[in-house]
């Protein structure tokens, strides 16, 4: 029977939906994992490792054993501030990191043979007994590459400039310009004693699965003070792009799993209603029922494991076309998919089959014998409410399944919801209110209504189809465009990529001034005043060691702070309210990861020492702002006369473009005690793994698109024998062509009006519900999306039926109703 269904060209639809929706569904799967491992392979660049354990004392030494017997790559680095000396008379405080030979595991150093000179990679930091200074200190210290500097006891040779460090992101406010050396030389200088303030690291790199096993069983060995630290934590923005890139490829494999179902459920429809005067046939000699559920269940199951077997194919040929056009754009090559898409990919053919192609497969038996004789016997191929909740609680296993996100399935199928109530309400509505414009109405306009009229429940069941599908498309559009966007808006071309602190308030002038002739924006200078936060409430904090020792949260630290009379830019009021301007009051505004770590609320009261001077003022006020913005951002804001007898320095920020880096050299001589801190080259990189994310959520998105052209052709094949019977009868009595064409123009057309409204109103929705719970983003409304869905819609649908429907105008009618 499968033979003879396929030269009959029976099987054509159902079989093409089947191999494209296991091809899309276990390819996107594939290509989304290798692509996340590729992604998450870069963004370790960004700690030097894929794990990372540090603390403020000595780790053990046998963490780094037990790695090694794991297979994994280990490296040691520690980082602590010290002077440097060029001579008698130069000297300067500088962040001294000292790696050993196998530092950086992940990313490169960048590295040039002058300070300021052509940035070269390199894939190891300097020899025993040489250094790289960051360009920085090359004036201030008035060396040049090939002279000795002092670090403590050990005289060490200048054989470079340090221009960038993989996890130089980590923290960026250090205790002065970088000076790299090699981890040997450390004990020569004398410098690290007991009671040195040292940042000791571990790093860890290696195969996912022994630096998982190995991070379960260091997590078991962490002692308070000591930490483990992956990229979310090295660099915010960064984890938060992937998780908001990892949540938009898991919502287009799920909607690629609804459009697949809808497929082959319009697929299986018909062809269960062209096989309904065949199985007449059968039970007319003889057959029973059972008979034909066996004989249908089996030919389904054959045909579902061809299609399994060639969906995975196209699964696994798309996503090897993927990575072939996409690995000039990969810093690696990623690591294979694995089996479980194409496992993916096979529960969703055989899900779909039993959920949506069996029930009316299965109504077949029902066929009654008497439609060899009469044909007017209606079809039983009606859907009991039955059939649609095993196909939605399906279509939700499979997705959640997928996903593995709660929240983001609850959206999807919200937004299908709101489609389907609002589509049958609305389509029922108006295309029987169509009754009177239709008697009135010219010969084309005429038939086209009198078609909408005569198969209105149908036809309101194609609008919610096909809205359903535009839907789906219309919400990964919006969403794409609102990550792509927000990513512009957080790194655009002109972000500041320097900053200076440490400009004292008789440099001020002179600093705009330089940056000004140099022609050189830069943001407004801020004060910053650094004080030690002693208590809370009149409450003592713990020092850092007994906080450490106790295993608490809360202790006692340094913090920057500032004075405005004025709300800053970019800043957003959660809480409470803003003083007054010129206020003399002591109050404080606290940034609101600040005011969460210690516990703070509206009315709590902070005691500061700044130097030798108290300070206390109460919290009116808590703010939210972006960190990830490039500009000066503090926890905590003062009213400027409450601050007004402080010591204070001011910093800011700036964009200098590559070509005009040498205006750092003359501008370090001009302003030695200034710091200069460069952020050009963690903006590269970070600008780098979004360009890729981006690129691949474009991928992803032109496959989605082109599977919800298969559900959109499925939808209207679904209906295209009743149009092509009554267009052949019209033609058989002389109606033209134009009339013809004419009348499926206006009913496919109106179709996809409704379908292309329903589908904007439901995708708004959709997107906002996905936008404000799922993926933490500020919900906007899309004006522009109004045009596109409805006038998309209705060229998408009409283009499509009139295709579909063009050989009743170019072959006899005779032949037509033949084939039908």
């Amino acid at each position: 029977m499968l033979a003879r269904d396929w030269r009959g060209g029976e099987l054509g639809v159902l079989i093409l939906a089947l191999v494209l929706a296991v091809g899309v569904v276990s390819g996107i799967s594939a290509f989304t994992s290798r692509l996340q491992n590729a992604l998450e392979m870069e963004s370790h660049r960004f700690l030097a490792a894929d794990l990372v354990a540090r603390s403020g004392r000595q780790l053990p030494a046998e963490w780094l054993d037990e790695a090694s017997t794991r297979d994994l790559d280990v490296a040691t680095v520690l980082t602590f501030p010290s002077m440097v000396y060029a001579g008698d008379e130069a000297m300067q405080l500088a962040s001294v990191k000292a790696a050993s030979d196998a530092y950086p595991l992940r990313g490169e150093l960048g590295f040039s043979n002058d300070a300021f000179a052509e940035v070269q990679q390199r894939e190891r930091g300097p020899l025993a007994g040489e250094v790289w200074l960051d360009s920085r200190l090359f004036p201030l210290l008035g060396v040049r590459v090939g002279d000795m500097v002092d670090v403590g006891d050990a005289s060490l040779k200048v054989s470079g400039a340090v221009r960038s460090e993989p996890d130089q992101a980590v923290g960026m406010y250090g205790y002065g310009p970088r000076l790299l050396m090699h981890y040997s030389d450390i004990n020569a200088t004398g410098v690290i004693q007991p009671g040195s303030r040292v940042s000791y690291r571990q790093l860890y790199a290696g195969d996912a699965a022994s630096l998982a096993s190995y991070k379960t069983w260091l997590e078991a060995q962490l002692a308070p003070g000591q930490r483990l630290i992956d990229v979310s934590d090295g660099q915010p923005g960064v984890g938060e792009a992937l998780a908001r890139a990892e949540s938009f490829l898991l919502l287009a494999g799920s909607l690629g799993v609804v459009l697949a179902g809808v497929a082959i459920a319009l697929a299986a429809r018909r062809f269960s209603e062209r096989h309904n005067d065949y199985v007449a046939v059968m039970k007319s000699l003889g057959a029973t029922s059972g008979v034909i559920n066996r004989l249908y269940g089996k030919s389904l199951f054959l045909l579902g494991a061809l299609a399994t077997a060639l969906g995975c194919l196209l699964g696994w040929s798309i996503q090897t076309l993927f990575f072939t056009l996409f690995a000039d754009q990969l810093p690696v090559q990623p690591a294979p998919s694995g089996a479980r898409p194409y496992l993916i990919g096979a529960a969703t053919s055989l899900t779909c089959l039993l959920s949506f192609a069996w029930p009316p497969l299965r109504r077949l038996g029902q066929a009654s014998p008497l439609r060899v004789l009469r044909k007017d016997i209606p079809l039983h191929s009606g859907r009991t409410l039955g059939d649609y909740l095993l196909g939605l609680t399906a279509v939700s296993l499979l997705m959640l399944w997928y996903s593995g996100d709660w929240k983001l399935t609850l959206a999807v199928l919200a937004g299908l919801a709101i489609t389907v109530g609002l589509g049958m309400l609305l389509a029922l509505t108006l295309l029987r209110g169509g009754r009177q414009l239709g008697m009135s109405a010219g010969s084309i306009w005429r038939l086209a209504l009198a078609g909408l009229q005569r198969r209105g429940t149908a036809n309101a069941l194609q609008v919610v189809i096909f809205a359903m599908a535009i839907m789906l498309l219309l919400m990964l559009v919006l969403v794409r465009t609102s990550l792509v966007d927000e990513w512009q808006m957080q790194l655009p071309d002109d972000a500041p990529n320097h900053f200076m602190i440490n400009i004292g308030p008789d440099d001020m002038q002179a600093v705009d001034q330089t940056l000004r002739q140099a022609d050189i924006h830069s943001e407004a200078l801020y004060a910053m005043i650094r004080g030690r936060m002693m208590a809370i409430n009149e409450e003592t904090l713990p020092t850092w060691e007994e906080a450490e020792a106790a295993g608490h949260e809360r202790h006692q630290r340094e913090a920057n702070f500032t004075w405005s009379e004025s709300l800053p830019a970019e800043n957003t009021l959660l809480e409470g309210v803003w003083w007054e301007s010129d206020s003399d009051e002591a109050v404080v505004s606290v940034e609101s990861g600040f005011a969460e770590r210690f516990e703070l609320s509206i009315g709590d009261e902070l005691s500061l020492l700044v130097g030798s001077q108290p300070l206390t003022a109460k919290v009116t006020s808590i703010r939210e702002l972006d960190w990830q913005s490039m500009r000066p951002n503090f926890f905590l804001i003062f009213p400027p006369k409450l601050l007004a007898n402080y010591p204070a320095t001011f910093m800011t920020s700036f964009h200098l473009a590559p070509e005009n880096k040498l205006f750092l050299n003359q501008f370090i001589r001009e302003f030695p005690t200034v710091t200069v801190i460069e952020m050009d080259m963690v903006i590269d990189q970070i600008r780098s793994i979004i360009d890729q994310v981006s690129a691949a959520i474009e991928l992803v998105l032109f496959v989605i698109l082109a599977t919800g052209g298969l559900v959109l052709v499925a939808g209207v094949q679904a209906s295209v024998d009743a149009r092509m019977h009554e267009s052949s009868i019209l033609r058989a009595l002389g109606a033209s062509r134009r009339l013809i064409l004419g009348g499926l123009w206006i009913e496919f057309a109106a179709l996809g009006f409704f379908a292309g409204l329903l589908a904007v109103i439901a995708a708004e929705m959709s997107v906002a519900i996905l936008q404000l719970w799922v993926m933490d983003m500020h919900y906007v409304p899309s004006p522009w999306l109004w045009p596109l869905g409805i006038f998309g819609g209705v060229a998408l649908i009409a283009g499509l039926g009139v295709w579909s429907c063009r050989r009743v105008v170019s072959h006899p009618p005779v032949a037509v109703l033949r084939e039908l």
